[in-house]
């Protein structure tokens, strides 16, 4: 077909064009096609028939144009070309016409495929009054959860256990019915005005059925796109709690028309306990309920809460396995050093971080709190004021996501243990029960011995990876070069591991140190005394004990998990970044993107040409004027103007700017994750709704009710 099209079109310059070449590289106005050939299913839709051929072209106006005579090499048609053209028309038109009266008489409906779904284009039927009634009574319905899905208003209203016996009182979506009624909805009021009062107007079934369909019609609007991209990266945030159920949120990332990188939030996914379970259904959901290629997948990234992250890497291996180009990378959003505390897979790191966690909660959800601490601080750092007003400052930010987590939390920890005493012993009024309680319980925490060995040693073990995590997300360039800076990285922990017994020894010393400034008794863990029941072994020290039970585990764990995360193929697709032009400039344009961009050979529209595409690429920024600022960051290069004449470096670009460990350039492209953050924050977890979270996250996208309407009918008829 793209073949005729070409044929049709009179250009000469396309007709060596492979279809698949011209598939995905060109587009025809919807101007060459007869009205005939097009199905218009909705407002926001435009559908061609399978046999769709342009036959609509001016091939005169160019000549008395001189502006546009070069624009498109149109082969001039003899006389004979113009009436085998005519003839061709007249021929369709017949079999067009032939195919109809065929359809009118078997009465089938004619089906229309696109690669996004399947649209179907009925024979206009006028409905009958009872049928359109029904229809606009649907629509009213679809309007209302829609309402409550962008406004976060919960489907419930009061719990019927607050209510006094023999009280009635309608749910939100319920009140919502009514007044529309009351607003002059005459379609609702004909519908209900013979319904009892206290009888539900749509029933819990029937709204949850309108929302699934809600919800999956708004999560097709962006997976339209993203198929229309091509290629994309799965991501997925913590485990959040949905109504009392665990999830995953999922995150898409992609490149639109408009070549900006966008990352959009496409659902929640039931978790599983067993991680082969979850993997199978997070695959099932994505290919087939979603209806996403994973072939064109080029990425995963998992952000997990500490205690999931084995699970998570299960999926990622399985996924793999299936198609491995979706390389398993970092996240962008997500510090390295956080994330590799995370993965370890130590039950005390685990608490530890849950601790921390509920620390850092605790004075921002009190500005009090905060300004006793800076009182502390102040009192602390008396003589050092600018360390003292450099800690005020990173406690008023989300400090346990920075790369110097504990780094930062080290330095603190007096000041938070002096803080929270003073709050929990204060006999005033000053503090509530709640906070002086948290306090309490934190300060105890904080001051167990096994916390602060624990916090000690990966202070000092992700020390080794700071940098090199700080530099990914850093700038383009940054990325780039961090790439090559793993081996160092690696060699250092291994030289850790080898000399472990005089590494540990330092690490300890450091523990105990913090331990007697916080009068914190140097000891063995209660459990583990316990556990032994008088048995214990008089050789086992605290110091043995941690050397075993935390430092060996921690380094072997992170050595493991930096080669598993920068894989081979990961550290091929940083070494293309040198396509950046400013990474270019730095190398002295002495690049060799060739090698490691064979990953992604398939990837590209004329791989045959890299290597000579690539060359003139390094020749223009080589040789630019002086005034030529040489772009620094993917989304730089994508807008360059003449990218278009750079197909195969435009391709790889694309593919690189989706792995989740690139930063997304423009923050306003990054809203799906803030917005996920914000719907979580603002919802009380009973209140949650997977189906309504969709609809509050993603509300500034178009949805089509007529659609949801239909599909409904289908459905459920």
């Amino acid at each position: 077909r793209c073949q005729r099209w070409v044929e049709n079109c009179r250009r000469a310059d396309l007709e060596d064009k492979t279809p698949d070449q011209l598939n995905k590289h060109y587009r025809l106005c919807a101007k060459h096609f007869e009205t005939s050939m097009i199905c218009r299913s909705s407002p926001y839709r435009t559908v061609l028939r399978d046999n769709a051929v342009p036959t609509i072209f001016d091939l005169t106006s160019h000549l008395n144009n001189p502006h546009s005579r070069h624009r498109k090499r149109i082969k001039e048609l003899s006389e004979d070309e113009i009436r085998t053209l005519k003839q061709q028309k007249i021929d369709e038109a017949f079999e067009r016409e032939q195919a109809t009266q065929e359809l009118n008489e078997s009465n089938e409906q004619n089906t229309v495929s696109q690669e996004g779904g399947e649209e179907q284009e009925e024979e206009a039927v006028p409905l009958t009054p009872e049928e359109r009634e029904n229809k606009d009574y649907l629509k009213s319905l679809f309007e209302i959860l829609i309402l409550m899905g962008k406004q976060n208003i919960p489907l419930d209203g009061h719990n019927v256990d607050e209510l006094p016996e023999g009280i009635f009182t309608s749910d939100n979506f319920q009140a919502l019915l009514e007044y529309r009624i009351n607003s002059g909805d005459e379609v609702l009021r004909k519908r209900f005005e013979m319904t009892a009062v206290n009888l539900e107007y749509c029933s819990k079934t029937q709204q949850k059925q309108m929302l699934e369909i809600c919800e999956s019609c708004v999560r097709e609007e962006t997976l339209r796109e993203v198929r229309g991209s091509h290629f994309f990266s799965i991501v997925t945030d913590e485990v959040v709690d949905i109504a009392g159920e665990e999830h995953l949120p999922v995150l898409v990332r992609f490149v639109d028309d408009s070549h900006n990188l966008r990352e959009e939030f496409i659902g929640f996914l039931p978790y599983e306990v067993d991680p082969e379970i979850l993997a199978v259904k997070f695959h099932t959901t994505i290919t087939e309920k979603w209806g996403l290629n994973m072939e064109y997948c080029r990425g995963q990234a998992y952000i997990v809460s500490s205690g999931f992250a084995s699970k998570m890497k299960v999926v990622a291996t399985r996924l793999l396995e299936k198609y491995p180009q979706a390389v398993y990378t970092l996240c962008s959003s997500c510090a390295l050093n956080v994330w590799l505390a995370k993965s370890v897979p130590v039950v005390g790191v685990s608490i530890a971080l849950g601790t921390i966690e509920e620390v850092c909660c605790l004075f921002n959800q009190s500005p009090q709190l905060l300004v006793e601490l800076d009182n502390t601080i102040s009192a602390l750092f008396q003589d050092n004021e600018k360390k003292g007003n450099e800690l005020k400052e990173i406690c008023r930010s989300q400090w346990t996501g920075r790369h110097d987590t504990f780094e930062v939390l080290v330095d603190l920890m007096q000041a938070l243990v002096l803080c929270l005493d003073a709050v929990s012993s204060d006999s005033s009024v000053r503090w509530n029960n709640f906070i002086a309680g948290r306090a309490f319980v934190l300060s105890s925490a904080l001051t167990d011995f096994d916390f602060i060995v624990t916090i000690v040693i990966l202070k000092n073990v992700l020390s080794f990876t700071r940098a090199f995590g700080k530099n990914l997300q850093g700038q383009t360039s940054d990325v780039f070069f961090a790439a090559s800076s793993l081996t160092a990285v690696l060699h250092s922990l291994n030289e850790v591991m080898e000399n472990i017994e005089v590494y540990h020894e330092f690490w300890f010393e450091e523990a105990t140190n913090l331990a007697t400034k916080l009068d914190v008794q140097i000891k063995l863990p209660g459990k583990f005394r316990r556990a032994q029941q008088g048995s214990l072994d008089s050789e086992v020290t605290s110091e043995n004990y941690y050397k075993e039970i935390l430092s060996v585990p921690t380094v072997e764990h992170i050595i493991q998990e930096l080669k598993d995360i920068f894989s081979e193929q990961h550290l091929k697709a940083l070494k293309c970044l040198s396509l950046v032009p400013s990474v270019m400039g730095q190398l002295k344009f002495n690049t060799s993107e060739e090698h490691h961009a064979d990953m992604y050979k398939n990837d590209l529209p004329n791989p045959d040409t890299l290597s000579a595409e690539l060359h003139c690429w390094r020749i223009k920024w080589k040789h630019r004027g002086k005034d030529i600022e040489l772009p620094a960051t993917i989304y730089e290069a994508l807008h360059l103007p003449d990218i278009k004449f750079f197909p195969n470096v435009y391709a790889l670009l694309k593919v690189l700017c989706i792995l989740p460990v690139m930063k997304v350039e423009n923050e306003k492209y990054e809203i799906g994750r803030k917005r996920l953050k914000a719907y979580l924050k603002n919802t009380l977890t009973e209140q949650r709704s997977s189906n309504l979270a969709l609809l509050n996250i993603n509300f500034d996208i178009k949805h089509d009710l007529d659609l949801m309407v239909d599909t409904y009918i289908k459905l459920y008829p």
